[in-house]
């Protein structure tokens, strides 16, 4: 199994604006892996920025299937002590097109970005441009203590017009390059709904235009507002390609969740181009199921390619996995195979009970290389397995209830009827822990909104 990391949290708020308004999400805008990496999970931390990730497994019973097992596997990345994080060199990327003229698009884009304007540093710098039937700046690269001039700068943008997102994003890759540096982080921030019917609107075309930007060094992270019209698959792939982050802000507080603390450490890459890839061990594992991450699939031969591009990760940030597997000789998915070599039924397992279940590589290329590095770990059962089974971590425990939550929602056929709302409840109920900032209470009462939403009509 080899994939690309990802660390979007755009479907969570999706979703969560959806069950706000009385409407079940459409089954595509719920990306498991998103819903799961909102979250965070208190994993232990690596202590060397050269060695970035702290691997994190964990293998228990599937609360849903019984006879199967879920695999948990984490990456929890270095976190830049402030002295190491480098000058930021930030566009703000604003769509004024008459579709933001609503308070809960442009009005929240101007406070999310003043937010950021906030924890901008002397040696940072931001530019402020837009587009609407046309492009322009607002304001050229200034530095980040001239916070009253950049504050103006945004609260001069007003909603007006079509909507010519090409003629923008070059106008914005422009200000970002006349202000690039190989030691600054270069990024331009996408503040839009999505909207683009002007100009070039074939995915492929803008996801090309950005990809070959990519590779001068700045990147694009994309933060979508608003509803009706919102593009959510078009946003995913624009960030995707600009190896940038796709996030959707609904509400304030998930703009002071994004752009406070937080925001300072995810500006701050800690690496690039990261790739995970589990193989199991044929003699514990029959069959396996990577729960969510559909577009961040690679090619088994792609993880050993620093040519194929993958995720970014940034400043103490995480990434969260979970796989469905079949013990060899247990309940299987799949239907009688006609020669005996290929059939997952055969025989009980073998090896030791308690030891590999498969082994995990991480490949990554720290900041500024062109060399990816490896990371090693063994996926093995806990030595006391049955313990291991009753009470598995409460990070393992929480992640399960996200993704029991993400796959009730989107009618996935691998949670049975037998798991309904009320096990999801219970799942989640039983692993909430210790909640600072009370986001684990509020996934709480979205399972008990979700229960009560009428089906969603076909289309």
């Amino acid at each position: 199994s080899t994939f690309s990391i990802d660390v979007d949290t755009a479907s969570y708020s999706n979703v969560r604006r959806f069950i706000d308004e009385g409407r079940a999400p459409p089954a595509d805008a719920v990306r498991v892996e998103e819903l799961i990496n909102y979250f965070d999970y208190g994993y232990d931390r690596p202590t060397s920025a050269t060695q970035p990730f702290a691997i994190t497994t964990a293998v228990t019973d599937s609360p849903w299937a019984p006879g199967r097992q879920i695999v948990h596997v984490a990456l929890q990345g270095y976190e830049l002590p402030e002295a190491e994080r480098r000058p930021l060199n930030l566009t703000f990327l604003v769509d004024v097109s008459g579709s933001m003229g609503s308070p809960d698009k442009l009005a929240l884009a101007q406070k999310s970005m003043n937010l950021i304007i906030d924890r901008l540093r002397p040696q940072d710098t931001a530019a402020v441009t837009f587009y609407a039937e046309g492009a322009g700046t607002r304001l050229a690269p200034t530095p980040g203590d001239q916070k009253l001039k950049l504050r103006c700068a945004v609260a001069s943008l007003y909603a007006s017009g079509g909507t010519a997102g090409a003629t923008g994003m070059t106008n914005a890759y422009d200000q970002a390059q006349a202000n690039f540096a190989r030691d600054r982080v270069n990024r331009i921030l996408m503040f839009t709904d999505g909207d683009f019917n002007v100009g070039v609107t074939d995915n492929l075309r803008l996801e090309d235009y950005v990809e070959a930007k990519r590779e001068t060094g700045i990147y694009l992270s994309v933060y979508g507002f608003g509803r009706g019209n919102y593009q959510d698959a078009r946003m995913q792939t624009i960030a995707q390609a600009g190896n940038g982050t796709a996030a959707y802000i609904d509400d304030l507080n998930e703009a002071r969740r994004l752009f406070g603390p937080a925001f300072d450490r995810g500006a701050f890459p800690i690496a690039d181009d990261v790739k995970i890839q589990v193989e199991f061990n044929p003699a514990r594992v029959s069959e396996y199921r990577l729960i969510g991450y559909e577009t961040r699939l690679l090619n088994e031969a792609d993880f050993n390619n620093d040519r194929v591009d993958a995720g970014e990760v940034g400043s103490g940030a995480s990434v969260t996995a979970l796989y469905e597997i079949t013990p060899v000789g247990g309940p299987s998915q799949m239907g009688e195979r006609r020669y005996p070599e290929n059939r997952n039924s055969l025989g009980v397992g073998g090896g030791d009970p308690d030891g590999e279940v498969g082994f995990v590589q991480v490949r990554f290329k720290l900041p500024g290389e062109r060399d990816s590095q490896l990371m090693q770990r063994v996926l093995a059962n806990a030595p006391n397995l049955s313990a291991a089974r009753a009470q598995p971590p409460e990070s393992t425990r929480w992640a399960i209830a996200v993704a029991a939550f993400g796959q009730r929602l989107r009618g996935d056929p691998w949670l049975g009827d037998g798991f309904d709302w009320d096990a999801v409840m219970e799942q989640a109920q039983g692993a909430r822990g210790e909640d600072p900032y009370g986001e684990r209470a509020e996934f709480v009462q979205m399972i008990r909104a979700a229960q009560g939403l009428p089906a969603r009509a076909a289309p």
